[in-house]
């Protein structure tokens, strides 16, 4: 039987993959020409976003936080696929790559780790904020930069990818705490 964690992580999973594939049909794999350095700046802003919104208590664009916290989501997904895949030769290259199954496999990764932190640290997020969640997002992509300025060499941290999984699952948990995932 699946803990409600699980259920609520697939619901998660189910709600993120629905907007990449039909953005997949709309645009094709147009982030494909997006250097990893570029996709890290995309979720930087999002989290930036998140943060304005909840320190000003309101925002302009009508897009709360659930959106922004499912597009951080798919581009950590996408800056994984682009981190596996070699870089696109040209804009006019045909790739024959079954993009939804290499989404499917790093979110499941994603789910792996997160049921291993979750057994070590006895699910410690869920009495967090989501204001929490928010900072570690950003302190995670400032990691990222510093690793990307550093051609991706580190002395004793984990590498970018490790960061990108951390993410993903920060994000799940206040897409939770949020309520998307209600069964």
């Amino acid at each position: 039987m699946k803990s409600k964690t699980t259920s609520q992580y697939d619901a998660v999973i189910k709600i993120c993959k629905d907007i990449f594939v039909k953005k997949l049909k709309d645009y094709g794999p147009s982030w494909r020409v997006l250097r990893p350095s570029s996709l890290t700046d995309q979720i930087f802003i999002k989290a930036q976003r998140l943060r304005t919104i909840e320190e000003k208590g309101i925002s302009k664009i009508d897009e709360g936080q659930i959106p922004e916290f499912i597009g951080i989501i798919n581009y950590c997904i996408i800056t994984l696929i682009q981190l596996k895949l070699p870089p696109m030769v040209s804009i006019d290259e045909k790739e024959n790559i079954d993009f939804i199954k290499l989404y499917d496999s790093f979110f499941e990764q994603a789910k792996q780790l997160m049921e291993a932190k979750n057994h070590d640290y006895g699910e410690a997020w869920r009495d967090m904020r989501v204001s929490t969640f928010i900072d570690m997002l950003l302190m995670r992509i400032l990691r990222i930069k510093q690793i990307e300025d550093n051609q991706g060499k580190t002395l004793v941290s984990e590498g970018i990818e490790s960061n990108y999984f951390d993410m993903i699952n920060y994000a799940v948990f206040a897409l939770i705490q949020l309520g998307v995932a209600e069964e």
